[in-house]
């Protein structure tokens, strides 16, 4: 069974938020969960740390989330900023509990990464801590400069200025406008401290501003085509192309809306729909057909960020499911190579050398 590697995993947000506890196994949570019905995929929880082992992934990119809302802005959020930073807070200290009972181990260097993987490689049957590496989801909770200095230093290494709607430092998803002087301050910062930027969610103008103002290691941690899926929140091949000229890996998320086109959420059915693991292939393939070969793609699943097995491909009963990606890519005659590059080594080593 392969090593995995996820990009974009929620898992501290759905500990807290959610009040899942992720030491359990998914079966455990969703019957905790059966007679809820708080949030629409209560009961329908494909992720914890059991299950992340069961599927060799290892290691992922951990988020910290925590949008600051202005009072004219409807989305869901916090009235301050302050608010947001204590939020994110909160959700660090739950990996730092997490690491103290053995569950997981904070990744910071390369150092740390490779001494990692070497221990996942070992064939000893013991509980080996799942690595991750944070990653900030939309910049709002950093109140000034110095406290993503102060974030750098509690580990952050990798950043999206924005999420949905419009950010004090970008425009996110379904949103458009200028990343502005504020932008520019902390995209200059985030170069200066030799962060990764994550440009996941910026809207198209901001995400062009971005690239051509700063020159560091980027990414996209969870994005899909917007040749198969017309949506803003995708990538066009446009973009697409800039990001592979540039080094970028951008990880496949298993969002159902993001894969399928047409799918209506809490109306459209995973299983009479046909969607299944194998449509994210298409994305995969289109990706790898722009660039020409295997080495730009991975995966960035984003499962339990918000949705559950309501809204994602039906034949994925838990994480640990990503193995089946293994086979669906072989059918479609990548070879083994160009399959370990998806599934982990070029996330792997992106990060090898960008954490160095």
């Amino acid at each position: 069974m392969r090593l995995l590697v996820d990009a974009h995993l929620d898992l501290s947000m759905n500990a807290l938020e959610w009040n899942r506890d992720l030491t359990n196994s998914v079966s455990e949570i969703n019957f905790k969960e059966r007679f809820l019905n708080d949030k629409p995929d209560r009961g329908k929880a494909t992720v914890s740390l059991p299950e992340l082992r069961k599927g060799n992934i290892g290691f992922c990119i951990a988020t910290l989330i925590a949008r600051y809302v202005k009072p004219n802005n409807t989305l869901p959020g916090w009235n301050s900023p302050s608010q947001a930073w204590a939020q994110t807070q909160g959700q660090l200290a739950w990996y730092k509990a997490m690491e103290d009972l053995g569950e997981m181990t904070q990744i910071t260097d390369a150092i740390d990464l490779n001494t990692h993987l070497n221990l996942w490689k070992k064939k000893e049957d013991i509980k080996k801590p799942i690595g991750y590496m944070l990653s900030l989801e939309g910049a709002d909770s950093i109140i000034s400069l110095d406290h993503l200095e102060r974030s750098y230093q509690m580990g952050l290494r990798a950043i999206g200025p924005a999420h949905y709607g419009p950010g004090t430092y970008a425009f996110g998803t379904d949103s458009d406008g200028s990343v502005g002087l504020k932008g520019r301050e902390l995209l200059k910062k985030i170069e200066e401290l030799e962060m990764i930027l994550d440009v996941t969610h910026l809207c198209d103008k901001s995400f062009w501003e971005s690239i051509n103002y700063y020159n560091g290691k980027l990414w996209a941690s969870h994005s899909n085509c917007r040749s198969i899926v017309p949506n803003n929140r995708q990538f066009s091949d446009e973009q697409i192309k800039l990001l592979i000229s540039r080094g970028a890996v951008i990880g496949m998320a298993l969002d159902a809306w993001m894969i399928m086109p047409n799918w209506k959420k809490g109306v459209t059915d995973p299983k009479k729909s046909g969607l299944m693991l194998n449509n994210i292939i298409d994305h995969i393939d289109h990706i790898c057909q722009l660039s020409g070969n295997s080495k730009n793609i991975g995966l960035g699943t984003d499962l339990d960020g918000g949705f559950g097995k309501e809204q994602c491909p039906y034949d994925l009963n838990t994480i640990a499911d990503l193995q089946k990606m293994d086979k669906l890519l072989s059918n479609r005659g990548y070879n083994d190579d160009d399959i370990e590059n998806i599934m982990s080594r070029n996330f792997l080593n992106f990060l090898i050398d960008a954490l160095k």
